[in-house]
Formats: C-alpha cells, sequence, structure tokens
C-alpha cells in the first residue's frame, strides 16, 4: 500500500515540476511569440512575471482544496488538481501567438497559468501529508523525500527535452512551433498520472480520523480539537506553526527555485550563454542533486529534521558567494562547479519539508494548514525570485544580486528552524504511531510509558465508558 501511495503522489509532483522546468527553460524562446516587438529584457520580465503570476493563484488552491482535502478526504482531491494541472498545461501549447489575435495571446498565457497555480496550490500539500501520514514513524523522512526526488527529475526531464529540441530544430523553428512540443507533451503525460493516482487508496491514518469523527457524532460526544476545521479556524488554532513553517518554506523554495527556474535565464541574460548551454548546464546538476534527497531524507530520520534544515541553511549562507562568484567566471566547469555549490543546500533543504511539515499539524487539519503554510510562503517568496532577482540586478546593474538575496533568506530560515517542532521518529499529532513491523508494534507498546518519542497527549483516545475522551485518559484507538 505504501508503494502504491508514494507511486501514484510522485507522479503528480513529477508533472507539476515537469511544466516548471519546461517553462522557465523556454522564457528567453517564447518571448518573441507573445511580446515580438518589445525588447528582450521586457519579453524576459513578462514572462518571469508570468510565472510569478502563477503562484498568486497557489494560495487560494492551496486554501481550497486543503479544506476539501480534510473534508473529503486526499486521494479524490488530488486526483482532482493533477486533472486540471495537466490540462491546464496542454492548453497552453495550443495557444495561438501575437502574431494571430495579438495582446489577448499574452493575456490568455497569464490566464492558463494562473488556473495551473490554483491546481498546483492543492498539490504538494496532499502529497506531503499522504506520504506523511502512510509512512511509518522512524522512516517518514527518507519516504516523504521520494516526492522531491520525483520533483526535481521532472525538473530535468523538461529540462531535457527542451535541450533536445533546441539542438534538433535550431532556435528560429523553436521560436515558429517547437516551442509547443514540450507543453503538448503534458497532455498524454498527464492521463498516465491520472491513472496510477486513482489506483491509491485513502491514507489509513486520515480514515481512522474520519471514523473516530463519525462515532464520536453518533455519541454527541466530540470534541471540537478532533473535528476538521474551516480556512479561518485553522489560522485562528495554529497560527504559530504555520508561521514558522511558511518562513522555513519561503527560505528553502527560495533557494530551490533560483536553483531551477531562474538560472537558466541568470545563464542566458546575464552570463552570455546561448539557450542551449543555459539549459543543459543544469541538467546534471539537478539529476545529482535529485539522486541525493532520499540520503538526506534518511539523514533527518537518524539526526533529526532540524539539524538536517539547519545544514540547508547555513550551507547556503556560506556558499552563495562562492557560487555565484564560479558561475560569473564564464567557463562550463566553473558554471558547473557553482551550479553544485547552489545545489547542495537545496538538497538538504528540500528533502525534509515533506516530512517535517506536514508533522506540525494534527491529522484532521494537516492537508489544511499545509495548504495554507505551503503556498502563501511559496506564493510571496519561491516563485516570486525569478523575478525579484531579475528586477533586482537590471535595477543595480550587480550580478552577484542573487547571492545577496538567498543569504538574506536563508538567515531568516535558520531562525525559524529553531522554533520548528522536531517530528523525527514520532508520531503524527492526531494519529497513532506508524510501525513497519509486528515486533516493532510489540515494543512500541511494551515501552510506551517511557518512551520519550511517544507524546500520548498528541495521541487520539477512545475512552472505555463512552465518556468524554479529554476528560481522563483512555486507551489508544484500536488497541
Amino acid at each position: 500500500m505504501l508503494k502504491k501511495a508514494l507511486g501514484g503522489t510522485i507522479v503528480g509532483n513529477t508533472m507539476e515540476w515537469y511544466d516548471v522546468g519546461v517553462f522557465g527553460y523556454l522564457i528567453t524562446t517564447m518571448g518573441p511569440v507573445f511580446l515580438p516587438e518589445s525588447d528582450p529584457t521586457t519579453q524576459t520580465l513578462f514572462l518571469l512575471g508570468t510565472f510569478a503570476a502563477t503562484f498568486i493563484a497557489r494560495p487560494l488552491g492551496g486554501v481550497i482544496f486543503g479544506w476539501l482535502g480534510d473534508k473529503m478526504g486526499r486521494q479524490k482531491i488530488l486526483a482532482t488538481t493533477l486533472m486540471i494541472m495537466a490540462a491546464s498545461t496542454f492548453l497552453v501549447g495550443v495557444l495561438p501567438g501575437y502574431a494571430q489575435i495579438g495582446l489577448w495571446a499574452a493575456a490568455l498565457l497569464v490566464l492558463l497559468k494562473v488556473i495551473q497555480g490554483f491546481s498546483t496550490g492543492g498539490e504538494y500539500a496532499g502529497a506531503t501529508t499522504f506520504v506523511s501520514e502512510y509512512a511509518a514513524d522512524k522512516r517518514r523522512g527518507f519516504f516523504a523525500s521520494f516526492l522531491d526526488l520525483g520533483s526535481y527529475l521532472g525538473f530535468a526531464i523538461g529540462a531535457a527535452l527542451v535541450s533536445v529540441l533546441q539542438l534538433t530544430l535550431g532556435q528560429s523553428t523553436m521560436e515558429d512551433w517547437g516551442w509547443r512540443i514540450p507543453f503538448l507533451v503534458a497532455g498524454p503525460l498527464g492521463l498516465i498520472a491520472v491513472y496510477f493516482r486513482s489506483k491509491i487508496e485513502e491514507s489509513p491514518q486520515f480514515q481512522a480520523t474520519l471514523d473516530a469523527q463519525e462515532e464520536n457524532a453518533r455519541n454527541a460526544s466530540a470534541d471540537d480539537t478532533s473535528a476538521a476545521k474551516g480556512p479561518v479556524g485553522i489560522v485562528k488554532a495554529y497560527w504559530r506553526p504555520i508561521i514558522v513553517a511558511m518562513v522555513v518554506v519561503a527560505a528553502a523554495n527560495t533557494a530551490g527555485y533560483a536553483l531551477t527556474s531562474y538560472m537558466p535565464t541568470y545563464l542566458t541574460d546575464s552570463k552570455g550563454y546561448d539557450e542551449v548551454h543555459g539549459t543543459l548546464l543544469t541538467i546534471p546538476v539537478l539529476v545529482v542533486m535529485s539522486l541525493c534527497i532520499p540520503l538526506t531524507g534518511k539523514l533527518s530520520d537518524r539526526i533529526g529534521r532540524r539539524p538536517v534544515l539547519w545544514i540547508g541553511a547555513i550551507s547556503t549562507i556560506v556558499l552563495a558567494i562562492p557560487a555565484f562568484m564560479l558561475i560569473g567566471i564564464g567557463q562550463i566547469w566553473s558554471t558547473l562547479a557553482g551550479l553544485a555549490l547552489v545545489a547542495f543546500p537545496v538538497t538538504f533543504y528540500v528533502a525534509n519539508l515533506a516530512s517535517a511539515l506536514p508533522a506540525q499539524f494534527p491529522t484532521s487539519s494537516r492537508y489544511g494548514a499545509m495548504g495554507i503554510a505551503y503556498n502563501f510562503a511559496v506564493a510571496i517568496f519561491g516563485g516570486t525570485t525569478p523575478f525579484i532577482v531579475a528586477a533586482l540586478i537590471s535595477a543595480t546593474g550587480n550580478d552577484m544580486m542573487p547571492a545577496y538575496y538567498l543569504m538574506g533568506t536563508s538567515l531568516v530560515g535558520a531562525i525559524a528552524i529553531y522554533f520548528l517542532k522536531e517530528s523525527a521518529n514520532r508520531p503524527l499529532p492526531g494519529s497513532m504511531p506508524s510501525v513497519d513491523t509486528q515486533a516493532e508494534a510489540k515494543e512500541l507498546v511494551a515501552t510506551q510509558d517511557e518512551n520519550p518519542l511517544i507524546n500520548l497527549d498528541e495521541l487520539p483516545f477512545e475512552t472505555q465508558d463512552g465518556t468524554d475522551p479529554q476528560a481522563h485518559r483512555g486507551v489508544p484507538a484500536g488497541a
């Protein structure tokens, strides 16, 4: 069941980042298609702004889909978000250009990207929630990290496809019609992904919560804290962990989007590489980084989420300036070395968000809280990173501005990690402990009273006499 759930969620994340990669790598190509009468700088800023507009709709999608996911179930909502995401990506590939409908082409492009952002708002929050609820407590970091392995491999696949097309078709053909192919590929890819996702079952942790809520409703003894809350109720109840999660997400995704969505444009516009090399140079770095992500996820199961996240934050502060200085040398070897220095902290950052953040919230409101915390942070900081950095370089003429921006966000992120609740090897709040084997289950039950990793106040209980479950300690549900 875990393998099927993991595979079904990974395909959605791969699909999401495939589109992010394709759009990021085609920015300099699509500019003349939608704004042919503008100068290259204006074209680039428009498409970077369009990319940022995708993230404006993500908070709304996160709020709506998160609330529905806590009410209706994770699996149904994740299937819906994937279908909307794939369809909007496909439609970008059939859009008429400026030559056919003038400025309406640019307006429709923005509209489709906003729709895509709306659906994506429910994707990552739901996928991380889903896998975290399936995984055993002692290996949650390892299994959840596979989501981001799929994400960055999807980005690399999109980049590789764009590179092949650029090499085989040439830049003029790419501007004529070749740019459409990567978006059209999203159609059949989306159908395959939806098929896999439709085969997964609801997470057992959430199903247990639903069953308990129904039982409590029948007994008229439910505590308000056990019921799914709406968006306003979630913010009121969990505003502290939401703020901490937002700051950590902002720091991690600023580094992540600088490496992925902005770097091809930076190499082309600021460092003089052609479109092909601006794309190709990032692919090997992304592939190696993707394969290392499960290793840092496994490391977090051993030493904790916070120490691994601190490695990401501190290494960003230390390595940002050397990384961009190496890229500034302009040689292929130095550019690859600089990209690797940017990728190093990202590997420690992103591998642990998928396991650390869902564990900050109880099962009944986890999807909704994740949707709010993650998507508002990504919308404000992550998705706007390419646009902000490009604007800073344009305003100052200083190519080192990306390094300073990354250092500032990670400094604040390092402070927020201090306030993040450690969750490695611990049960999710509002859920019973999750184990891999019968032997582990027996050991856990035998040592539950003195186990420092078990907080009995956070576990769901049902009393033996039918009274209020919070009035006195009963027995664990399902014991």
